[in-house]
C-alpha cells in the first residue's frame, strides 16, 4: 500500500496529524526531519549551523529516494522537502501527497517561542514566516489534497485525510 506523505510549512501539524493517522492506520510512522537527525547523529539546528542548509537538503534527498522504495507509511516532511523537484517525484513514487497548511499567525503561535527553527532565526519570526511562505507560493500545490489546520484539532484532520484516501480506493 501506498505511503502518505504530509507536505506543509513548518507548524503546520505535520509531525502530529502524522503520528495520529499512523496509530488509526497502524503504519509505521517517519518524521524526516527526526529521521535525517538519527543518521548524522545531528540535530537540524547543528547541521544548518555547522554544515550549512545544502548539506540539510541532500540529507533530505537521500532520504525521500530511500523512503520512494518503502511501503505503508506515514511520512511527516520537513516544510522545505518540496522545493527540490526530484524529492516531490520521489515521494509521489511511493506515496499519496497531502498538504497542511495553516495562517502565518497560527504558524508563529506554534513554532514562535521555540528556539529550534533554524530558517526562523534572526530578525522579526513573523517577518521570516511571511517571507518564506510567499518565496514558496505554489511549492506545496503538488498535494492531493490540502487541509487547513488551523482549524479543528490534530484528529480531525486525520479523520479527513482517512475520508480522502478512503473515498479514492487507496484502502
Amino acid at each position: 500500500m501506498k505511503n502518505v506523505v504530509l507536505i506543509g510549512f513548518m507548524g503546520t501539524g505535520k509531525t502530529v496529524v502524522g503520528r495520529r493517522l499512523a496509530r488509526i492506520l497502524r503504519r509505521e510512522f517517519v518524521d524526516t526531519d527526526a529521521e535525517i537527525e538519527r543518521v548524522t547523529g545531528k540535530s537540524v539546528r547543528q547541521i544548518f549551523a555547522e554544515d550549512g542548509e545544502t548539506r540539510f537538503r541532500s540529507e533530505e534527498n537521500i532520504l525521500c529516494e530511500k523512503l520512494a522504495r518503502r511501503e505503508n507509511l506515514v511520512i511527516a516532511t520537513g516544510g522545505g522537502i518540496v522545493l527540490n523537484p526530484e524529492n516531490v517525484a520521489y515521494l509521489k513514487e511511493g506515496g499519496i501527497l497531502i498538504g497542511l497548511r495553516a495562517d502565518p499567525e497560527v504558524i508563529l503561535r506554534r513554532v514562535g517561542r521555540r528556539g529550534n527553527r533554524p530558517l526562523l532565526r534572526g530578525g522579526n519570526k513573523r517577518e521570516r514566516i511571511e517571507g518564506l511562505l510567499r518565496e514558496r507560493a505554489g511549492a506545496y500545490d503538488v498535494a492531493e489534497l490540502t487541509l487547513d489546520t488551523g482549524v479543528g484539532s490534530p484528529d480531525r484532520a486525520a479523520r479527513a485525510i482517512i475520508e480522502y484516501l478512503r473515498e479514492r480506493g487507496y484502502f
